[in-house]
């Protein structure tokens, strides 16, 4: 599914070069649940954001099945983004003005599905994630771990190819993280591939691979 290969990322700071991914190589197969982890600083949410298309890495190659991501054009990597891949971020991520359903149908009315049909999936996802009954509340009345699994189901709502995870039971009591970790597992039994972040050596267990990052470079 994600080939990478001599991944290098660096950010100028100052007069100072500062390399936060030296030299990374590693395949996803499809259908794999791969854990990221790492001290902090290590380079595992830089890592995540280049393998999501978010951020252009310095030098090397990004295959996602037959693209070499390096060719895309801006707007070809937006569509790609919005049509093939699904984002699940610590801080939630949610437009504070829309309701559950509003936040998860609007990435499926920006593909160009009708209102109706959008909140249709919506709902359906909704209650995939266990949120039936919250449909229309403002993100502003749901719990953090509510809010969580809002950005789930906005997440596969258009059946990405991969899931990217960063740090997502982060700010998250532990029983609620379980909560969250658990959906995530059943869609990996589905066949769902997904790319998570964690520092919690526990959950990275529940991988089916994980990969420890150390100054910018794969232990």
């Amino acid at each position: 599914m994600i080939k990478v290969k001599n991944l290098v990322k660096k950010y100028q700071s100052g007069d100072s070069e500062l390399s936060v991914l030296k030299d990374v190589s590693f395949d996803v197969k499809s259908g794999e649940l791969l854990a990221i982890t790492g001290r902090s600083g290590s380079g595992k949410s830089t890592l995540l954001y280049q393998l999501g298309l978010l951020d252009h890495p310095t030098s090397g190659d990004i295959h996602i099945g037959d693209i070499d991501t390096d060719q895309l054009s801006p707007d070809e990597r937006t569509n790609f983004r919005l049509k093939e891949l699904g984002y699940v971020f610590q801080d939630y991520a949610l437009i504070p003005e829309l309701t559950a359903i509003e936040n998860v149908a609007l990435p499926l009315i920006m593909q160009g599905q009708k209102t109706s049909e959008a909140n249709t999936k919506a709902a359906r996802v909704l209650d995939k994630v266990g949120l039936k009954e919250r449909l229309h509340y403002l993100p502003s009345k749901l719990s953090g771990g509510e809010q969580q699994r809002v950005s789930i189901a906005r997440a596969i709502g258009h059946n990405p190819k991969i899931i990217f995870a960063d740090e997502p039971t982060a700010n998250l009591d532990s029983e609620t993280a379980k909560t969250v970790l658990n959906i995530f597992l059943e869609l990996h039994k589905e066949g769902q591939t997904i790319i998570m972040v964690t520092h919690e050596p526990e959950y990275a267990t529940l991988a089916d691979r994980v990969l420890t990052l150390s100054d910018g470079k794969i232990l």
